[in-house]
This record gives C-alpha cells, structure tokens and sequence, in this order.
C-alpha cells in the first residue's frame, strides 16, 4: 500500500456516516447532478437498452439519468441508506433501475456483466479507488467503458473555499486539513493521476476531460451549510469538535457571503472543476 492509500484509508468515513447523511445529499446535492451525469454519459456513450452499474451511487445522482436514457441499471452503494433513497426514486418514476448494498471494493457480481460501468462522485471518496477501479473493469465486458466523475483542482471548488473561509472566520486557529494528509475526494483531481490510475486499472484508450464544471446554486447560508455537510462525511469530520454555538455562527458568516455573491438578490452560483475520465476494456479480453 503507498503512502496516499494508507492516509487515505485512515481518514475514510465508515458506512454510518454515510448513512447519516442520506437524506440531505438526496435533497440538497442529487437534484443538482442531473447535468453533470448527462457529460459522463455522453462521454461514455450510454444508450437505451445498455446494461449499466452505478458504483458508490448514493441515491442516484448518476444511474437515474442513466435509466432515463433507457439503460438498464444497477446501482450499488455501501451505504443500505442511499440504496433506499435510490429505490423510492426509481419506482416513483417507473425506472428500470435496481439498487443493491455493496462495497465497491469487492463487488459481488459476475466478470463481464456490464455494457458500462461509471461512478460520479463516488469512487472518487473511496479509501482505495485503485482497488475499486480494478473492480469496476472486472466486471464490464470487453469493449465495454468506464468511466469516473470526480472533483478537480480544491482551489476552485467554491463551495469548499467558502465553507472554509467561515470556518475560519469563527475558529480562527483553525488550520484546516494538513498538506500531508490529502482529503479522499481529491485524489484524482490532477487529470495525470486520473489518467494513470485507469490505465492501471486495465483500461485502453483513456480520455480525460477539464472542461466541464459543477454550477451550485444557494440562496441562504443554511442551504450551502446543508449542501456541503450533506455531500460527504468530510465536512462534518472537520467541524465533529465545534460547539453549536460556533456551528450557528458559521452558517451566519455563510449566509453573508452567499448575499454578497448574489448581490443580495436571487441565488449565488459557486463553481467547482471536474475531472472527467473514460476508457474502454481491451477487446477480447478478460479484465
């Protein structure tokens, strides 16, 4: 195991907290995922009649739009809270769409059993996502695709940057995560790495894409406080220690900068960068 793998995978949320947050990521983030899913998908060619798996799907913010393009899909998720989530979705819309609790690190399914196979903000957080990524090939055919959204450059996730600056503003001895130990949901947001470790995962004809943003639109400070804490366990780690005093105080600093971005009128749009990245297994192969 490296370095970044065993810091990641000690800084890894376990499955209950991912649990705790369901309903706030299927409120507050799922909504807005729908155009992101449609890259990924483009990218990747899914088309009706495809036979899809979401991996780390939360409730569904990737294999929804997938089933709505007439794939059939499966999404699995460590996480039994999402799963439901993604079920009560895809019944309420008469999708062809199954959910199932799984780790993706091992995923309990047959070789070559998947037209394609993507994961949009989910293997991206996983503690060891070359493992996962071999995964995810083992189990799509050859020719088939893979394919991985995941955030880029931390700079320029706006969301974070401002969650931050709040924090700070608050706790001012607050320090933030250490240089040295690398927060899970950028561990391929170089497009090298990204690159490298689909290659490594088997994959041919490897394309990696920058140019596609994440656009977030908030209105108060309790709506962005809701977004952030409920897109992953990481933002809820960092303020595990605060009182709710100084939770109360953050979500006020937030409300202002929210104002001030919108011009005291309508929604603030914060922006984050994606790394995109697909590849295809080998034909006449086995992954």
């Amino acid at each position: 195991m490296t370095d970044l793998e065993q810091t990641t995978t000690e800084h890894a949320a376990p499955v209950e907290a991912w649990d705790a947050i369901a309903a706030l990521y299927d409120e507050h983030v799922a909504p807005g995922e729908a155009d992101l899913a449609a890259v990924g998908l483009h990218l990747a060619g899914v088309k009706a009649g495809d036979r899809f798996l979401d991996v780390a799907a939360g409730p569904g913010g990737l294999g929804l739009p997938a089933a709505r393009l007439g794939a059939s899909v499966l999404a699995t998720d460590w996480s039994p809270r999402m799963i439901e989530r993604f079920e009560a979705r895809a019944r309420a819309e008469g999708l062809d769409a199954e959910g199932r609790v799984m780790d993706c690190h091992a995923l309990a399914l047959p070789d070559d059993s998947f037209d394609v196979t993507g994961s949009q903000f989910g293997v991206m957080l996983v503690p060891d996502q070359p493992q996962a990524l071999r995964e995810m090939v083992r189990v799509t055919r050859p020719g088939g695709r893979v394919f991985l959204v995941a955030y880029g450059d931390p700079a320029e996730f706006e969301a974070l940057q401002f969650f931050l600056v709040a924090v700070r503003a608050v706790v001012p001895g607050f320090e933030g995560p250490a240089e040295d130990e690398p927060i899970l949901e950028f561990q391929v947001a170089d497009p090298r790495v990204m690159r490298q470790r689909l290659v490594d995962a088997g994959l041919t004809d490897v394309m990696v894409a920058t140019d596609s943003q994440e656009r977030i639109a908030v209105r108060s400070g309790e709506e962005l406080w809701d977004w952030t804490i409920g897109g992953n366990p990481i933002p809820s780690m960092i303020v595990a220690d605060l009182s709710d005093e100084q939770r109360a105080d953050i979500v006020r600093v937030l409300h202002g900068m929210v104002r001030e971005r919108s011009g005291g009128d309508g929604a603030a749009v914060l922006t984050a960068a994606l790394t995109i990245g697909v590849g295809t297994i080998p034909s006449g192969t086995t992954a």
